[in-house]
């Protein structure tokens, strides 16, 4: 050690989406894209499986639903990432939506000091509500982007001419094609505001988690309010019953598709009072993995040493019997089967 201690950093600022939609019209489609979205960029072994999905009633904001998932994305990761993580990885999601408000974080086992905290407020409005976080944020510095739905660029991997804001058409509400300025004229329009604030204390990361944290949630819901509004014509008549029912036939086959068991889902009226608005503490448990990270393996065609003896006897341990037995390894390596193959933005 050379005397240095680790800087725990922390950054803010705020993120503004507008759509297409009404407020009231949002609330399905998000809950649609959602579902859709996770299933179409999950492959084996890599994607969203949900753990959980109950209803959930809070004393400040009422009736609402939680979800807990976990999100399987090493081969996504930067190889300055996958450089320190174990091969098997995943970030535990866990939402409290109570629209028109939610909150989501994300935190990593392998990185128990970090974690991604996500207010939002959703509002029928064009943009223009500028102290919408002035309560979180008190005399705080903050960083506002703005993001065009229509015009910002997305990663190529993820366009889709049939989800281009520009040219699509919708045909069931007329809505689109969004020109240039179709903020200042588009009706009906809502606005996402959110209030990202990223927490580490990994000494000599900083940077570079600031910047791929702010790149990775800005793709994530550019691309994910792009869809809600190309994908209008599929979710404009349901219900919230019928969402909540598409919700739940899509996450079951999500799962499976990834090579997970079903989830606990709910969509029941009865709430989940066991569960707190700020979730647990504690970080969730690195999934059981017996082999080293890639980057500890020694090269299987290392040379040995000359003189190093040929074989090595140990003594066989002696068990004591006192010693409980544990089954829990292997209950819990069951719940996360190592990923076979490789795109969850």
């Amino acid at each position: 050690m050379d005397g240095r201690r680790e800087k725990v950093n922390s950054i803010s600022y705020t993120l503004w989406l507008r759509s297409a939609v009404c407020l009231r019209q949002f609330r399905i489609g998000q809950l649609y894209m959602i579902s859709k979205h996770s299933h179409e960029q999950s492959d084996r072994g890599e994607g969203v499986e949900v753990v959980q999905n109950e209803p959930f009633n809070d004393p400040t904001h009422g009736q609402g639903q939680f979800t807990e998932k976990r999100v399987y994305l090493n081969s996504k990761l930067p190889s300055w990432a996958r450089a320190v993580v174990p091969r098997i990885f995943y970030v535990t999601e866990k939402a409290w939506n109570y629209y028109p408000y939610t909150i989501t974080e994300y935190t990593c086992s392998f990185l128990p000091k970090f974690s991604i905290h996500i207010e939002t407020k959703y509002e029928d409005n064009k943009g223009c509500n500028d102290n919408i976080f002035d309560n979180e944020l008190k005399d705080q510095e903050r960083e506002v982007c703005f993001i065009d739905i229509a015009y910002d660029e997305i990663p190529e991997r993820y366009y889709k001419e049939s989800e281009d804001l520009r040219y699509f058409k919708s045909e069931k509400t007329s809505r689109g094609m969004l020109q240039e300025g179709w903020r200042d004229t588009q009706n009906p329009i809502m606005c996402s505001y959110k209030l990202v604030t990223v927490k580490f204390e990994v000494w000599g990361l900083q940077t570079r988690v600031e910047q791929f944290v702010h790149k990775v949630v800005r793709d994530v819901l550019l691309l994910g309010h792009r869809q809600a509004f190309a994908w209008v014509d599929e979710w404009i008549d349901m219900t919230m019953d019928e969402v909540r029912e598409f919700e739940r036939t899509i996450q079951e086959a999500t799962n499976q598709k990834i090579g997970m068991f079903p989830p606990s889902i709910s969509i029941g009226e009865t709430p989940v009072s066991s569960l707190a608005p700020n979730g647990p503490a504690s970080a969730p448990s690195t999934p059981l993995y017996t082999d080293a990270p890639e980057f500890l393996s020694v090269p299987k065609d290392r040379p040995r040493k000359k003189s190093a003896p040929e074989t090595l006897t140990l003594p066989e341990p002696v068990q004591s019997e006192s010693a409980p037995a544990s089954g829990s390894a292997a209950n819990h390596a069951s719940l996360s089967p190592a990923p076979t193959q490789s795109d969850l933005v």
